[in-house]
């Protein structure tokens, strides 16, 4: 390892390649291990692949959320107080949901609310 000072004053360090590519590994290595940390926690969760192509493709995140809980419209209704039709309304696109609302919504999914929304004129 050398160490160099540049005309600035920032001082850089000069790695042979085999360190430094181990030193990426190491790191690479424990956010793999935090990530999977995460997920046996529940802090995290792994999203199958057909929720991400379905997201992907431009379904309504609602219903694709919804369905992959496991909920019916009328589930989600009852837990955040809304009413049925105004979820099937957001999920259809006849509605955006108001920013309360899909709060609501987000919670009972156990989603951020960033996951329920997709880019505009949607």
């Amino acid at each position: 390892m050398q160490k160099i000072v540049t005309p600035g004053g920032e001082t850089l360090v000069l790695l042979p390649l085999e360190e430094y590519e181990r030193l990426i590994d190491a790191a690479d290595i424990a956010a793999a291990e935090r990530v999977k940390a995460d997920i046996a926690a529940g802090r995290d969760e792994m999203i199958p692949s057909e929720i991400v192509k379905r997201l992907l493709a431009g379904e309504n995140p609602v219903r694709v959320w919804r369905q992959h809980r496991g909920l019916s419209a009328r589930d989600v209704a009852e837990k955040t107080g809304l009413s049925a039709a105004y979820i099937s309304e957001i999920e259809t696109g006849k509605k955006d949901g108001s920013v309360s609302a899909m709060k609501r919504i987000a919670e009972t999914l156990g989603v951020e609310i960033d996951d329920l929304v997709y880019g505009s004129g949607s």
